[in-house]
């Protein structure tokens, strides 16, 4: 036995009606002593797994079409192909099947799927009336014909009968003679029966008649046939449109006939099924189920030949990438692929893959470079198409194309700096195109895609690539629509101020949307990339400019940009934010939305929620000392009581632990003393009396714990720390009144003061430090977060 005559692809109908490739593989037909009965095996070739296993059921009915494929039913919804390499294998297996059931090889269909009613019924009658007798063809039967066909569409045996009919007498050449005539004649009543029968005999759902129908003498005389709806006032031009209008343009002339006569039968073919018939109701979905598979095999015939020819595939990308090709053709060539990789879509997975592989070896990465950056629009959108293909393939592969780019092309013509800039400068009022490049683009810098098992560093060397070649790219509309401005009052020049320059321009809002959502998305997966990225750019501090957008759905995408930064619960972001002030715009925000119960006042309250309940310290001590006068009116929920609560707890429980290990200045002379005065040779003598005063955990155990007792007494000392005032309040001001958060704001009351810092106080409170009416101890003082660099500062002390 040839193991090509008996090499099969196993396809099973989905839900969708549309075929799964289950893997290829070599079939048999052998006992199975566990089916008690002869069936169908076809293992894998790839590993010899088995792809399937089929009893041969008597009553299964079991269809031949197109003379490599059998297809059958094993269950409700559950159809199944075998589509052979060679016509000897097929004929092989289909002889093994028609001799367990007992039939005749000459048959394409064993038997029909019958209910119990109709099988009695067809049972009953009498032995002359199982064949189908079909009138004369003639003009004045046509009436008659079309009656007939329409009768037997609601039962399978009749439907079967009426097929085999058809195909014993050669009917439908017949019929479709009629046909002309009938147009010669303009009989306008026999051209609306041929349309009755046509689309009948397509509904009988045969394979059989389809090789007939669709052959290049039938095919253009069964569309005039359709075009004569009798619903119409006037008939369709259908082949007018195939002939005159629908032009085959070849980019590449195809010397192969048989794949000519190929492409052209399934495009007509998918005409007749897309545009000329109606689409089928609920009781008809089945009717058309045979078409459907003719034209898929047809595709894959298609996609499969034209892969095996490389003489072709070369002249196509030696063309493409020609300087010298004209714009026209050009485009004709990216069309061209574009319906390729659309084709190949009907591949197996592994034929699949050798194929992209193909296109990857003989440069179509390049040419998409090339082709991108056209000013065509039709041009761009199809190779944006093909390059959604190849990422859907394999985004390693495009990775590790563009890791390579730097090596020989400057930054402007990166492949993934000309994908942002077409997304950047998407014309389309929607930005549909936009959308669809930032999809590809959140798939190439998606870890999750990232090979580590097998290349461990394409993570660390793409994003440190995207971030070095790429990102100043992504990021530079959003940087130039948040402009820094200086701020000038009274003659004096501020600090550094961004400038609420926010874009009114509905497309540039989406655009910065978008850009948002592919920062977002790296703040969540990039971690170190993005976090140095953000830090180096004051990033944060640009974005939260967009709070003043008058677009609210922009403002929510700035929102979330930062809700995302703090929920990683990063304290290198914390001090980030606490630095730059940067909740400054998040409350102005919130205080500015006044009384309106909105998405964006739900969104601001759900972010301090979250640093509420995840008791995120160093965030709640800034919110809390900064901006809790201008928050504690808003009591219509009680996060920022809740966050003053925790302050406090925190603020009590640090002052407790101070506590614990605070000495009288005296006191602390007296242990040096004794611990110094103390005889180790008196091993019995009491306990010396300042340890019966203390607890036994608070005195020092050892030398060291006590050497850094007296640091901590002399730092205290030491240090002029700023005060605060008995009363708790500060020493800044905000321009938003208690109105502010019921919706009375100014248009100009938009910023909140910014305190001076704790680790560097000013000239007033340093003065103020010996002061006994508003002096504190260090409990009172003691920060809720202990950073390293405190305790550097004051060692440097």
């Amino acid at each position: 036995m040839s193991d090509t005559r008996r090499r099969v692809k196993v396809y099973m109908l989905n839900e969708d009606r549309q075929w799964d490739d289950r893997g290829t593989g070599h079939v048999s037909s052998t006992y199975v002593e566990r089916l008690k009965g002869i069936s169908l095996l076809v293992r894998a070739e790839s590993d010899g797994s088995l792809l399937l296993e089929s009893k041969i059921s008597p009553n299964t009915a079991y269809q031949k079409q197109q003379d490599t494929l059998i297809v059958w039913s094993e269950a409700e919804n559950y159809d199944l192909a075998l589509s052979f390499q060679e016509k000897a294998g097929c004929d092989e297996i289909w002889e093994k099947i028609c001799q367990v059931q007992g039939k005749d090889p000459a048959v394409e269909i064993t038997q029909d799927p019958i209910d119990e009613s109709e099988e009695e019924r067809f049972e009953e009658m009498p032995e002359s009336s199982h064949l189908v007798d079909l009138p004369q063809c003639e003009l004045n039967k046509l009436e008659e014909i079309a009656d007939l066909v329409t009768s037997v569409l609601s039962s399978p045996i009749r439907r079967e009968k009426l097929a085999l009919a058809l195909m014993n007498e050669g009917y439908i050449k017949k019929l479709l003679q009629l046909f002309q005539v009938c147009e010669d004649l303009e009989n306008t009543e026999g051209l609306h029966h041929l349309y009755e029968i046509i689309r009948g005999v397509l509904f009988l759902n045969k394979a059989a008649l389809f090789e007939v129908m669709f052959s290049d003498d039938c095919i253009m005389d069964v569309v005039g046939c359709l075009e004569y709806d009798p619903s119409l006032v006037q008939p369709k031009k259908h082949r007018e449109f195939l002939t005159k209008t629908a032009k085959f343009k070849e980019v590449i002339p195809i010397t192969d006939s048989e794949l000519r006569q190929k492409i052209h039968q399934t495009y007509r073919v998918q005409y007749i099924q897309d545009i000329i018939l109606p689409t089928p109701s609920v009781f008809e979905e089945n009717f058309l189920s045979t078409l459907t598979s003719f034209i898929f095999f047809n595709k894959v015939e298609i996609v499969s030949m034209l892969q095996e020819d490389e003489k072709f595939l070369s002249e196509v990308f030696a063309q493409l990438t020609d300087e010298a090709t004209e714009d026209g053709k050009r485009r004709e060539l990216v069309n061209f692929f574009k319906e390729f990789c659309a084709f190949s879509q009907t591949l197996q997975p592994q034929n699949r893959d050798a194929f992209f592989k193909t296109l990857a070896n003989l440069g179509i990465l390049p040419a998409l470079e090339i082709v991108m950056g056209m000013d065509d629009l039709q041009v761009r959108a199809a190779a944006t198409d093909i390059f959604s293909y190849l990422v859907e393939f394999s985004p390693s592969m495009v990775r590790e194309f563009v890791m390579q780019e730097p090596q020989h092309n400057e930054d402007d013509i990166l492949l993934i700096n000309v994908v942002i800039k077409q997304m950047i400068c998407d014309t389309d009022p929607e930005l549909g195109g936009a959308v669809q490049l930032m999809g590809l683009l959140r798939t190439l810098i998606d870890p999750e895609n990232m090979l580590a098992p097998t290349n461990k560093t394409e993570k660390t060397e793409f994003l440190s690539f995207f971030y070095k070649f790429c990102m100043h790219v992504l990021t530079a509309p959003l940087l130039a629509n948040t402009a820094e401005e200086k701020s000038v009052k009274d003659g004096v020049v501020g600090p550094p101020k961004i400038g609420a320059v926010c874009p009114d321009n509905f497309q540039t809002a989406q655009l910065l949307a978008l850009i948002l959502e592919l920062l977002t998305f790296c703040v969540e997966h990039h971690t170190y990339h993005i976090k140095n990225y953000i830090m180096n750019k004051d990033l944060l501090r640009r974005v939260l400019v967009l709070m003043n957008s008058k677009h609210t759905f922009l403002a929510l995408c700035a929102l979330r940009f930062m809700r995302r930064i703090i929920g990683l619960k990063d304290e290198f972001y914390n001090r980030y934010i606490i630095k730059g002030n940067l909740f400054e715009p998040v409350i102005n925000a919130l205080l500015d939305n006044g009384t309106r119960y909105n998405l964006l006042n739900s969104a601001i309250i759900e972010l301090f929620e979250f640093i509420k309940v995840e008791d995120i310290k160093s965030l709640i001590a800034h919110i809390v000392d900064n901006f809790y006068k201008a928050l504690e009116s808003i009591e219509y929920v009680q996060t920022f009581k809740g966050l003053k609560t925790r302050y406090e707890q925190e603020k009590d429980r640090q002052s407790q632990r101070l506590n614990r290990y605070r000495r009288d200045a005296r006191a602390m002379e007296d242990d040096e003393e004794m611990w110094f005065n103390e005889d180790d040779d008196e091993e019995g003598e009491a306990v010396p009396p300042i340890e019966k005063s203390k607890p036994d955990d608070e005195f020092p155990d050892n030398y060291g714990k006590f050497i850094e007792a007296i640091k901590v007494k002399e730092s205290e000392d030491k240090e002029n720390l700023p005060k605060r005032t008995s009363s708790g309040s500060f020493k800044f001001t905000f321009t938003h009144s208690a109105a502010a958060a019921n919706g009375a704001n100014g248009a100009n009351s938009k910023s909140v003061g910014s305190p001076p810092s704790p680790a560097s106080p000013n000239s007033s409170s340093a003065k103020s430090t010996n002061s006994p009416a508003t002096a504190m101890t260090k409990a009172g003082l003691v920060g809720l977060v202990d950073y390293p660099d405190d305790e550097e500062e004051e060692e440097e002390e």
